[in-house]
């Protein structure tokens, strides 16, 4: 129970928020306004957003193309190639390469995915897969900040950062957006910050292995008493000090950030413990196993706390660190082979668990990459990066599964059948939290901004969910 200073700390600090996003634009607005239109969507509560970093190679995974395949080995024809580029192949020049691994009918649907992913093509009827996505980045970081957060440039906020912005916690005593990487990433921090919302909105980052969350308990010595005694102090001087600068966000996240730390002590300890998972479920995931430990881990953790009502959790997988991806310019079979050993059967059992739980049908699993991979070879055994077209998909939450929306071209190198921007991804992804992409707004520079800008108008929620 909070005390009488704690809970005076919260209500000055919820009333000068208020105030702040009154003025910014959004505090006016009713919920019911912001949720007008967005009756037919989908059931989503909580998103488990899975970004594999690196760009994983849609013709190799999710897109089967017979054609590149049979062709592999010539070049591409002139009109196909007019007006693409990329920063290491010409694509008058370079010759087709088919994929070395086989795609399959899988499932009732007969959704076609290839033998890299052999856990997840278990879920095939689960997955709506959309192979017409396509963006205008060709660096890493560029495109993973296009991903999360609508533009290539950083500073702007994340789409867990806007999520939690319009929906709020599902707990007050654990962090609404969790943040988990395997390490350092070419995007950095921005991928998953606030921007110009609030700091108090930017993504919270858990660490790698047993511990996600460090100086959980009471420190030895230190009564609660005390340790409350000590925030309160703290509290009432923090106060003080804000009163006098109230736009100054970071300082209101920092404030309330201590007493969230104080509320997480209570019921995060539990939350992170896996030890209290059965072996088979451990098992499930590949913990234990020295290739898929570390991301089964994060996977299972992931369902822990969307059980417990935490409102984002983004994963992010596959860093350039070291000799753990190669960014497949050079080793296609290696880099991709390594990496979906890593992963496939954590992602396979984060579905097959929460369906079993009765939470597949409220959370909202999505698997993302920053772009795809050139049909064409580079080198002996590489591809280089491809934005033209490539795949992505989505499960759980109502997502009507086995199907597959948009197309790339006989080859794999553009979007041609229903072609999908970052903003219609996004602006989906909200309504079917109940959201309205074009009314969840902020005031800054003086205009109301949002996570879709001006764009996300071809939204697809009405092929996505059942109705």
């Amino acid at each position: 129970m909070l005390t009488k200073g704690a809970m005076e700390m919260e209500q000055t600090i919820s009333r000068r928020s208020a105030i702040l996003r009154a003025g910014k634009g959004f505090g006016s607005m009713a919920l019911a306004s912001m949720l007008e239109g967005a009756e037919s969507r989908g059931r989503a509560k909580s998103v488990i957003y899975i970004f594999n970093h690196g760009g994983v190679s849609h013709v190799d995974t999710l897109d089967p193309k017979p054609v590149l395949a049979r062709l592999s080995g010539e070049t591409v024809p002139s009109s196909f190639a007019q007006g693409l580029k990329t920063s290491r192949i010409d694509f008058h020049k370079a010759l087709m390469r088919g994929s070395p691994w086989k795609f399959s009918r899988l499932g009732r649907s007969g959704l076609e995915i290839s033998e890299l992913l052999p856990h997840v093509s278990r879920h095939a009827d689960d997955l709506a897969v959309i192979r017409s996505c396509h963006g205008d980045a060709f660096d890493h970081a560029p495109a993973i900040f296009l991903r999360t957060t609508g533009s290539q440039f950083p500073g702007r906020p994340s789409l867990g950062s806007w999520l939690v912005y319009g929906l709020g916690s599902g707990n007050r005593n654990l962090p609404s957006f969790v943040v988990m990487s395997d390490g350092a990433m070419k995007s950095g921090a921005g991928a998953y910050g606030a921007g110009y919302l609030p700091a108090v909105h930017q993504g919270t980052v858990f660490r790698q292995g047993p511990s996600p969350v460090l100086n959980l308990s009471t420190p030895a010595g230190v009564s609660r008493d005390a340790q409350r005694s000590t925030l309160d102090l703290i509290g009432d001087l923090n106060r003080r000090h804000f009163a006098s600068r109230e736009e100054d966000s970071t300082l209101e996240a920092r404030i309330q950030s201590y007493e969230l730390a104080w509320r997480m002590q209570a019921e995060a300890p539990d939350a992170v413990d896996l030890s209290n998972e059965t072996e088979a479920t451990r098992k499930l995931y590949g913990i234990g196993e020295p290739v898929t430990d570390n991301f089964g881990r994060k996977c299972l953790l992931a369902r822990r706390l969307v059980e417990r009502g935490v409102r984002f959790v983004e994963l992010f997988f596959g860093t350039n660190l070291g000799d753990d991806w190669d960014d497949a310019h050079n080793d296609l079979l290696g880099s991709h082979i390594k990496m979906t050993k890593k992963s496939d059967q954590p992602i396979g059992a984060l579905l097959t668990d929460l369906k079993a739980r009765g939470l597949l049908d409220s959370t909202l699993v999505v698997w993302d990459s920053e772009f795809g991979r050139t049909p064409l070879a580079e080198g002996k055994n590489g591809r280089d990066h491809h934005p033209y077209g490539f795949s992505m998909w989505m499960a759980g939450a109502g997502v009507r599964g086995g199907r597959a929306l948009g197309a790339t071209d006989e080859f794999g190198l553009r979007a041609v059948d229903q072609p999908k921007t970052i903003f219609d991804v996004h602006a989906t992804m909200l309504r079917m939290l109940g959201i309205d992409h074009t009314k969840l707004t902020y005031r800054y520079q003086s205009r109301d901004q949002r996570l879709t800008d001006v764009h996300g108008q071809g939204e697809f929620t009405d092929w996505l969910v059942r109705g």
